[in-house]
């Protein structure tokens, strides 16, 4: 051993290097990352540009897959990949000093050579024979790669690259090996921003889809992202907020991050629920997340009255068959930032499809600056999240009237910072249709003994532990624990 490599032995193990790694370890889940592409009519307006500033400073939580530049009801004959490779340059900035926070972020380079283009046609105009583009090409690659995992494709603008892909897969392959393809395939869509959308579920009716359909975007769960109502945190989404947060004095991506012109980042949802935090839980978008909240469902046809889009959108027509898609919350105030309660929630506010993405304004927009400090602060300046632990397994079953304990023994912060615990019942994830009482108890206690309620049949209740630290921006994590409920 060289007398270079001794001494620095030497110092590593007297402690006299930070530790960086046993932060960065402690604060990346290991189960498989997701497999994700975008497509995206990035400069239709600039939340797409926004939107990717954000996805980047997640980057080491995905398999990033494919970036495709693509069109959409508000940009019908142009498409943008010069800005994709812009803020990726600037991410291969900073992308160094994000290593030193949490491991895994890939290269600008290799992230570059998954930039593709769909075709500068709007819609199904842009699918058929003869309309296969490098972006479609590439989904059928990616799909047809020996990975198990499910594929998400999370679609900003207009899906027709998609179509085609899927188009041309009927086409060229038997029925059974096209149907396993199309089961892989995991879609999430912004609406509708063209006619390819509602056509891919309607001729491909096991494809699981998201998405709040239909050209207006007023009925759309998405809009939670940059939407408020009193209760939800609107400082959290300000003008002066994203200018001190993200925008200034945050390097080359803060430089990339937009003013906000029609809504801040629409986009975020298609990925927002993907992030692995504890609670998002992509395969179940019933169980909500960061995302929002979706039912599967065949949604009743109601014609959009107020559209967003330009007046030459489609004609809507009902939907012909179970999509996932809005469904309908109250804003309990369990749910929001809250030090302890004694008494069930009570819904405040009329119900919303929104709040499904409200509730987690506070955590969602911290997560995302303290990621933006990680592009230019050293590791001991800036803030990571806690590492919540369960003392149980995350699946309970108890019986009516048991008392049984949740327990988060064993939670870490990389950081060393205080943490503060909540408790809290996630009522419209579960089936129980109540509202269980931790009285006597405070909801903030790390070991919270709970009564089970009365049911008649098995019932299921959702329990997440949210664990914040008391660093700069606070940060938090999640468990869930769900509790199947059996009558005596």
């Amino acid at each position: 051993m060289s007398r270079f490599m001794l001494i620095f032995v030497y110092v590593l193990m007297a402690g006299l290097l930070p530790s960086i790694s046993v932060g960065q370890s402690r604060s990346v889940p290991n189960e498989p990352k997701t497999r994700l592409v975008v497509l995206t009519d990035i400069e239709a307006d600039p939340d797409d540009s926004q939107s990717l500033v954000r996805l980047l400073t997640y980057a080491n939580q995905f398999d990033m897959e494919g970036i495709i530049a693509t069109t959409s009801i508000h940009q019908k004959k142009r498409i943008a990949p010069e800005t994709i490779h812009q803020i990726i340059d600037a991410y291969g900035k900073v992308q160094p000093n994000l290593l030193k926070h949490e491991p895994g972020y890939p290269t600008a380079q290799a992230l570059k050579t998954r930039i593709k283009k769909g075709l500068a046609v709007y819609g199904m105009g842009g699918v058929g024979e003869g309309h296969d583009s490098e972006g479609s090409e590439w989904l059928i690659n990616l799909l047809d790669k020996p990975d198990a995992r499910p594929l998400w494709v999370s679609v900003w603008g207009g899906p027709n690259t998609l179509a085609q892909a899927l188009w041309k897969i009927k086409q060229t392959r038997k029925p059974e090996q096209a149907e396993k393809l199309y089961q892989k395939l995991r879609v999430y869509t912004i609406s509708d921003q063209d006619d390819s959308g509602p056509w891919i579920r309607k001729t491909f009716p096991n494809v699981f889809f998201i998405c709040s359909p239909g050209y207006g975007y007023a009925n759309a769960t998405w809009r939670g992202i940059n939407t408020t109502e009193p209760g939800t945190h609107p400082e959290f989404v300000s003008a002066d907020w994203l200018a001190k947060h993200i925008q200034q004095g945050h390097g080359p991506m803060g430089a990339q991050y937009p003013d906000v012109a029609y809504g801040m980042e629409g986009d975020t949802p298609a990925f927002l629920g993907l992030i692995p935090n504890g609670l998002n839980t992509p395969e179940h978008p019933d169980y909500g997340g960061w995302g929002g909240r979706y039912v599967l469902e065949k949604p009743a046809f109601k014609a959009t009255t107020q559209r967003m889009g330009p007046a030459d959108a489609p004609a809507e027509e009902p939907e012909t068959r179970p999509i996932w898609t809005n469904a309908v919350d109250s804003l309990y105030t369990s749910a929001l930032p809250r030090k302890s309660y004694f008494e069930p929630a009570e819904p405040t506010g009329p119900k919303s499809i929104r709040t499904t993405i409200w509730r987690w304004r506070q955590d969602f927009q911290n997560d995302f600056a303290a990621r933006m400090d990680w592009c230019t602060k050293p590791y001991q300046e800036a803030n990571h999240p806690p590492v919540p632990a369960l003392a149980h397994a995350d699946k309970l079953t108890v019986r009516s009237g048991e008392q049984f304990h949740l327990n988060a023994a064993g939670t870490t912060d990389p950081d060393g910072d205080s943490m503060s615990y909540l408790w809290f019942q996630y009522p419209e994830a579960g089936t129980y249709p109540g509202s269980v009482s931790f009285r006597p108890y405070a909801s903030n206690l790390y070991d919270l003994p709970v009564t089970a309620p009365t049911v008649d049949k098995p019932q299921t209740i959702h329990f997440i532990l949210r664990v914040t630290d008391k660093g700069t921006p606070a940060l938090t994590r999640y468990k869930r624990v769900v509790v199947e409920v059996l009558p005596k």
